[in-house]
């Protein structure tokens, strides 16, 4: 193999460990006029007990997104779990637009049937039959729903994502310790992936959604890694001398723009992850770092200060040209784009405090969508509508989402400890283990 910088393969296979850092769902702000959804108890007909509550764990998934006001369990007038069940004046009566129901069997391998009804119409919406491992349960209640966020918005579901970030604990008198953790959506069954007392940064996730990269500091200076999610095994892709950070996979996966200084200052390059060759994308003085890809992987998006403070810039692979984008406020960076294209999730500092906001390539109009003052590391779900950042809550270190039109908000606190440096998944294209 090819050494680029240093680089080495480290066939390390990690066992995923529970972290200490398990996150807790805290909704702060819903939008006004939700739909009102009942999600009555899924019946159990297997012996024994349901390993999990799925209709709980939907409900919850609806109700964070702010869009939907779940019908709370103790003022439901029946708990059906088939049609011939149903009572539609009882849910009229408590206000509900909307019913799902649904059954569970099994033992090793679990069989969920469901059915969602809207109540004026007294009709069936979608029904459908998930199946999953019994370890494996919560991913299928989220892709349930997944399949009822589909239906009632016309917007494909995030649930059924995963999320990445560093989890930190403070350790007096001594360094403290990171933890790389893998996480549902909902921040459910977190797994650790690596372990470190150096800092781990810049978590990404390769398109497929199998791989990630990050930048970590065990080797004494920045070095930045590939790891494969099923096997463990890590690639050093950089140890150049100075900077070597922000990885960020191209749409297509064969190529991951990175920073480095090794040429001077901080610059854009590319790495082809097949051969190895690096390209050079930027050659200026001024300090250029955050890449972040265009969906249709022909430019890319970046941080520089050429302009004398930290602005927005795009370059074209076609082209070759670079043009500023942010104009707006003395300060915009990290920037991560929507898989439309045309929405952009950044940190801008508005009245000196930084804060998250969406800015519209075709409008051009930047909305501030926090009201922190110390927001950073967005990251966007895969269907562009909740992004979530890192801030601060009582001087501890939390993660946070904000719908993009600011309507929904919620925060996911670690129990114990700090966490930062989020990063939302790609749509996966194996369920979750």
């Amino acid at each position: 193999m090819r050494l680029l910088g240093s680089l080495a393969l480290v066939l390390v296979v990690f066992l995923p460990l529970k972290s200490n850092a398990e996150l807790v769902i805290e909704i702060t702000q819903g939008r006004d006029n939700p739909t009102v959804i009942a999600v009555s108890p899924f019946a159990w007909q297997s012996p024994g007990f349901p390993p999990e509550d799925v209709a709980q764990i939907i409900q919850d998934n609806l109700a964070r997104t702010g869009q939907f006001a779940p019908v709370a369990r103790v003022n439901m007038l029946g708990t059906p779990s088939r049609e011939q069940e149903i009572f539609f004046r009882d849910w009229r009566m408590v206000n509900a637009q909307y019913l799902l129901i649904g059954r569970l069997s099994g033992t090793s391998q679990i069989e969920a049937e469901f059915s969602l009804y809207d109540v004026t119409k007294q009709s069936i919406v979608i029904e459908g039959v998930e199946r999953a491992g019994v370890a494996d349960i919560r991913a299928l209640a989220h892709r349930i729903s997944d399949r009822i966020y589909t239906a009632l918005t016309g917007i494909q579901g995030a649930f059924a994502t995963q999320l990445l970030y560093v989890a930190v604990s403070p350790i007096p008198g001594e360094k403290d310790y990171y933890e790389l953790t893998l996480a549902d959506a909902d921040g459910a069954r977190p797994r650790v992936l690596l372990t470190s007392r150096e800092p781990i940064l810049a978590p990404t996730w390769s398109p497929d959604a199998t791989e990630i990269a990050y930048v970590s500091f065990e080797t004494s200076r920045p070095a930045i890694f590939r790891q494969n999610l099923a096997t463990g095994a890590r690639e050093q892709l950089t140890a150049f001398r100075g900077v070597n950070g922000s990885p960020a996979w191209s749409p297509d996966g064969t190529r991951m723009a990175m920073v480095l200084s090794k040429d001077g200052s901080p610059d854009i390059y590319v790495l082809d992850l097949d051969t190895y060759a690096l390209e050079r994308i930027t050659r200026h003085y001024a300090i250029d770092t955050e890449p972040t890809w265009m969906p249709d992987g022909q430019s890319l998006l970046f941080t520089s200060d050429r302009g004398g403070r930290p602005q927005i810039y795009r370059y074209d692979f076609v082209t070759g040209l670079t043009d500023r984008v942010t104009f707006e406020g003395s300060y915009n960076a990290r920037a991560r784009v929507a898989q439309d294209g045309r929405n952009v999730v950044l940190v801008h500092q508005q009245s000196g405090d930084y804060k998250i906001a969406v800015f519209d390539l075709v409008t051009r109009r930047l909305t501030a969508l926090t009201s922190t003052d110390l927001d950073e590391s967005p990251s966007i779900a895969p269907n562009g509508s909740m992004v979530l950042y890192a801030t601060k809550q009582a001087g501890r270190g939390i993660l946070a989402a904000v719908s993009v039109d600011g309507g929904a908000r919620f925060n996911l606190p670690a129990r114990d400890g700090e966490v930062r440096e989020p990063a939302w998944s790609p749509y996966l294209t194996v369920s979750p283990q």
